[in-house]
């Protein structure tokens, strides 16, 4: 699905103020609510807003050590292995990769040796052959969504300040 001006405009706004109501959005933006609303609307059922729970820092609930596993899978097993990296909530996202290893998931763990707890439940299982952990250091570009909808929308940085 693409995106016009209007759009990134939109999903700017809600990327830095989460909480904003329809109405102030439509008064900040310069458009009608119920234009604001259909817009809303087709984003999210277009699956480009794909939900508007609140933004958690595992750091900030007892989780401060982040880590990505390669993992190697052993054939044929990729969807028993998914099953169970489910079940373990310290994994925060897994995805299927080329290259080295098959997986590739983030981790959080409540400290240096509680992550060795975490690698041990995900890798304790027959499916997976090998795993390769990297413990992250520091994360100087946290995940962010608003340069890539600003460039999707084709919005210029002498448009920043508009709305």
């Amino acid at each position: 699905m693409s995106i016009d001006e209007l759009d990134g405009r939109l999903l700017e706004l809600l990327a830095r103020e989460p909480r904003i109501g329809v109405q102030e959005a439509a008064r900040r933006l310069g458009v009608a609510r119920g234009t604001a609303q259909a817009r809303l609307e087709k984003l999210r059922t277009g699956g480009v807003i794909r939900g508007f729970g609140p933004e958690v820092d595992p750091a900030a609930i007892g989780f401060p050590v982040t880590a990505f596993a390669t993992l190697e899978i052993k054939q044929g097993q990729g969807l028993e292995v998914r099953e169970h990296l489910r079940g373990v909530p310290e994994v925060l996202e897994l995805h299927t990769i080329t290259g080295q290893g098959d997986m590739l998931c983030r981790l959080v763990a409540r400290s240096n040796a509680d992550l060795q707890r975490v690698i041990d439940r995900v890798v304790g299982f027959e499916g997976i052959v090998r795993a390769a952990t990297a413990i992250v250091m520091e994360n100087p570009v946290p995940l962010r969504m608003v340069p890539l909808v600003r460039e999707a929308a084709g919005l210029r940085a002498s448009d920043e300040n508009r709305g």
